[in-house]
């Protein structure tokens, strides 16, 4: 079985996917000596076009991929949720591809999402970069597949339509409250990856501090407990002042706080703690955590709702969505 493929062709004729799907759908606007060259290799190769390298694609496949960072995040299986519920409207079916594997590289998993003929692509993989967030432009303008970013986001440019919340803001808003309780020793309990969410919730974070003349106090580390424990054990030992904790995850919260507890210490007598997800380990831990509710199954839904009007050849005038968060207060913070 011949598994030579559009990206194959591309490469080994030197010239981009486009310029290979012109070549097979409308030769006459593809230069005589290129045309030639990729017919050679796609005989070479014995290449068979499919559905998408015909130009099949503009039949609707009512199917959306959903790219994911994890499947185990409690939140992504939220935010899935009230996608699947948004699409059962459309009577869209949802195809998942899971970013988990490092293995893999994100740029071939657009490819094969892109060849897979769906109507459109929601991206919910907050570990976004300056480098893929071109690759899904290129997506978007040249193939014409519709894109929509859920609770993650670009900064630097809006060209693609983005679901989420206020991060700079929620940020700023608990480390405020934390201020406000009286604490002095906050710390922010962060991702040592690089998350643009994550950058966001660090300078709402920075700038509340430098508004209360507050010494920063940033650990970089990781969503995996086997991981962050360790790094808990060995920071907050002997005479380490904490007694202020924003976590960028509801799950680094809970781990920092049964941490604290073997150490003997009082939540929230001698630390308080927030999370900021509000996901089920907000409420399954003990004590219940404080958090920010980000409504990622509304997120979902937005989003899809947004992504149906793109693929139904609507323009999306607002391009930066923001949903409203709240702040809730359990037994973790006074």
């Amino acid at each position: 079985m011949n598994k030579a493929t559009i990206y194959n062709v591309a490469y080994a004729a030197n010239v981009s996917l486009a310029t290979v799907s012109r070549t097979l759908n409308n030769p006459q606007k593809v230069k005589p000596e290129t045309r030639d060259r990729v017919l050679r290799v796609i005989k070479e190769l014995g290449y068979k076009p499919n559905a998408f390298a015909k130009g099949l694609a503009s039949k609707k496949s009512t199917t959306v991929a959903v790219i994911v960072p994890d499947m185990s995040r409690a939140s992504v299986a939220e935010m899935l949720n009230g996608i699947a519920a948004e699409s059962h409207k459309y009577s869209y079916s949802l195809l998942i591809f899971v970013m988990k594997d490092e293995k893999v590289e994100e740029s071939e998993m657009l490819k094969e999402v892109v060849a897979s003929q769906v109507d459109g692509i929601l991206y919910l993989n907050d570990e976004i970069n300056e480098s893929q967030y071109a690759m899904l432009n290129i997506i978007q303008d040249e193939y014409k597949v519709p894109i929509v970013l859920a609770n993650t986001l670009y900064p630097y440019d809006n060209k693609l339509v983005t679901v989420c919340i206020d991060y700079f803001k929620a940020a700023y808003e608990l480390t405020t409250q934390l201020i406000n309780e009286g604490r002095k020793d906050i710390y922010l309990l962060t991702t040592a990856r690089k998350y643009m969410v994550n950058d966001l919730k660090e300078e709402g974070y920075l700038k509340a501090m430098k508004e209360a003349k507050l010494s920063p106090n940033i650990v970089r580390t990781s969503g995996d407990i086997a991981v962050n424990t360790h790094h808990f054990n060995e920071l907050f030992k002997g005479k380490t002042l904490v007694d202020g904790v924003i976590a960028v995850r509801d799950s680094i919260a809970v781990s920092f706080i049964n941490t604290m507890i073997e150490k003997g210490k009082e939540i929230p007598k001698d630390i308080s703690v927030y999370g900021f997800q509000n996901t089920k380990y907000a409420s399954l831990s003990r004590p219940k955590l404080s958090c920010v509710d980000i409504p990622v199954a509304e997120i979902g839904q937005k989003a899809m709702s947004l992504l149906k009007r793109e693929i139904d050849g609507e323009i999306n005038e607002i391009k930066f969505n923001v949903l409203p968060h709240s702040i809730i207060k359990r037994q973790s913070t006074k």
